[in-house]
């Protein structure tokens, strides 16, 4: 088909139309959803790591309720969206290129994606094993087309790009003369078995003239020649588009393998090597990681290729591999992304892969100047397996003034979670950035998912309520201890009167979690003294520190209250009866309401 691009489109405009949205498409949206999660866990973390099992569990639970309830889930597959029934189930972030699964299905040639019922969590797993590359060495790592042939699954169906092109050249019949489907409602499968049914209509008609179908038409004009079937056209027309479209550098790099594999003479296989050391140069200030990857390939396999070759010539490929992660290389590809901000980044996270850790220092660098946020993500990928051992260059880092390279080393840090990098993490309390001191609690959180929660804390005097209100829900979550001195500089300071109500809550649930019965003289304070200034905002407080005593439920907390019961204003003694009662409730192990805990 030469214009399913057209089809495609008329597809996704007909989503305008489109009412509201039934439960088989919400329950489509959820499977995609999950897929997405699903392959990104795998691709980033490998399949067994146990947040990439979680994902693939739900997927398959959604997905086997799906196709318990309509037997099959058939989409359609875009550039960068997924369709179903003409609607757009699922469409890539704008900062995602690549590694959209949409891209992956599209790049690899697969048009049509049909799951059917009786799937196992077996075939699941091959699928998504497929879809990121796989450990089988026979298959191609990214060709999900030829892993899914080879297993045959019962339960997937594909329809290719290059069955859409055959359907085209034998006929026509499942396209419209404008190059569109002929049938809008109809699945690509559906299409296809409709062109091939009517091939076969059109044989048997020809049966009864004696003549072959096809070939009174093929010999028409009176020339001899052989005889070709459609299959063999096909074939041909695909052959020949493929070599029109031949990168010519991967054609190079094909006759440089075949001089490789066949040259006798030392000399020139020497200056072979030399060769390829100025392409390498010359590939990576163009951003030709593809290929630079095919010749790091081809270079890892010289001594396959060439068992015989000299210790001269073997010394020659381990420079040439060594040198990937030189400073000027490495320069080059951070002006080559900064100067293409929309250029593509496949095979780059294999380039930098092939480094050494010696690399590790320019690379942080590299990070630190790379203006787009998805060519960050390719080094910090890439940093994240390379600096194991030298993290303290990334600690070093951390002191860094450019918010997005601190931000980027955080999470690499996190990756790792090393209960070892919490003190270097925890002197970003007072960084600049807001984003960076909402990530420094996340940091925090993994680090010290329990403990001393003096550090967390500090980040009351915070001047973003964001960041503010992230410490406090680590704080009241009871994992965390500090005694309670380290709140008094936050209750005592007059902005605190002035804080949003709902944040004084939460303060005084994160005192009752991290402090215990410290805390219950600074609240009986609240209830029982009497003030002539800012009456009113007084008054809240006291009312927040007698729902603070009423769920501590301490004997220490009941006594509190009651003498607010006697001592305090009206509102109080009123506030102070009710949390005795809740309090008393606890004590006696009696259900509370949900409203009261």
């Amino acid at each position: 088909m030469t214009d399913l691009k057209t089809a495609q489109e008329m597809m996704a405009a007909a989503v305008a139309a489109k009412g509201t949205e039934d439960p088989e498409i919400a329950s489509v949206k959820r499977v995609l959803k999950l897929l997405d999660k699903t392959a990104k866990s795998n691709r980033t973390y490998g399949s067994t790591n146990p947040v990439a099992q979680k994902f693939s569990q739900q997927l398959f639970q959604e997905l086997t309720g799906h196709l318990t309830t309509y037997s099959k889930l058939t989409i359609l597959i875009q550039r960068s969206a997924l369709l179903f029934r003409e609607s757009v189930v699922s469409e890539a972030d704008k900062d995602s290129g690549s590694e959209s699964v949409a891209f992956k299905f599209y790049a690899d040639g697969i048009r049509e994606l049909s799951l059917h019922q009786g799937l196992t969590e077996d075939d699941l797993a091959y699928f998504l094993d497929s879809l990121w590359g796989g450990s089988d060495p026979t298959l191609d790592d990214d060709d999900i087309v030829t892993r899914l042939w080879a297993r045959n699954l019962p339960t997937i169906s594909i329809v290719t790009a290059e069955e859409i092109a055959r359907s085209s050249i034998d006929g026509g019949g499942a396209t419209q003369a404008d190059g569109g489907m002929s049938s809008s409602d109809s699945t690509l499968r559906n299409l296809l078995d409709l062109e091939r049914s009517r091939k076969g209509r059109a044989g048997k008609e020809t049966e009864g003239s004696g003549e072959p179908a096809g070939q009174k038409k093929r010999f028409q004009s009176g020339l001899v020649g052989y005889e070709v079937s459609e299959e063999e056209l096909a074939a041909l027309a695909v052959e020949i588009d493929s070599e029109s479209t031949r990168d010519s550098l991967l054609y190079i790099m094909d006759m440089l393998t075949a001089i490789l594999a066949s040259e006798k003479s030392s000399a020139l296989l020497a200056k072979l090597f030399s060769i390829w050391g100025d392409i390498l140069d010359a590939l990576f200030r163009q951003g030709k990681w593809t290929i630079i990857e095919h010749i790091l390939r081809l270079l890892h396999e010289s001594d396959t290729i060439r068992p015989d070759l000299s210790d001269e010539h073997k010394q020659q490929v381990i420079s040439l591999l060594h040198g990937i992660g030189r400073a000027d290389r490495v320069k080059a590809i951070e002006t080559f992304l900064n100067h293409t901000p929309d250029g593509q980044t496949e095979g780059l996270s294999a380039v930098l892969l092939a480094m050494t850790p010696d690399a590790v220092p320019i690379l942080c660098s590299l990070l630190a100047n790379l203006n787009t946020p998805a060519h960050q993500a390719v080094v910090s990928d890439a940093l994240a397996v390379l600096a194991k051992d030298h993290s303290h260059l990334l600690i070093k880092g951390l002191l860094d003034r450019r918010p997005a390279y601190v931000r980027n080393l955080l999470a690499i840090l996190m990756k790792w979670n090393d209960p070892k990098f919490a003190e270097p993490v925890e002197k970003l309390v007072r960084y600049p950035d807001t984003q960076v001191r909402k990530d420094v609690v996340r940091a925090i959180s993994l680090f010290r998912p329990s403990g001393n929660g003096v550090k967390l804390i500090s980040f009351m005097a915070d001047g973003e309520e964001s960041v503010r209100i992230a410490a406090l829900k680590l704080l009241v979550s009871g994992q965390y201890t500090a005694p309670f001195p380290s709140w008094s500089q936050t209750l005592s300071e007059d902005e605190f009167m002035d804080r949003p109500m709902s944040e004084r809550r939460a303060i005084f649930q994160a005192v009752r979690a991290t402090c215990g019965d410290e805390a219950v003289p600074y609240w009986e304070s609240l209830l029982t003294e009497w003030s002539w200034t800012n009456r009113k905002k007084k008054e809240e407080l006291a009312l927040l520190a007698a729902d603070a005593l009423g769920k501590l439920a301490t004997p220490a907390a009941t006594t509190a209250l009651e003498l607010g019961a006697k001592k305090g204003g009206t509102a109080v003694r009123q506030a102070c009866a009710h949390a005795l009662s809740h309090a008393h409730r606890r004590q006696q192990g009696k259900p509370v309401a949900e409203t009261e805990q």
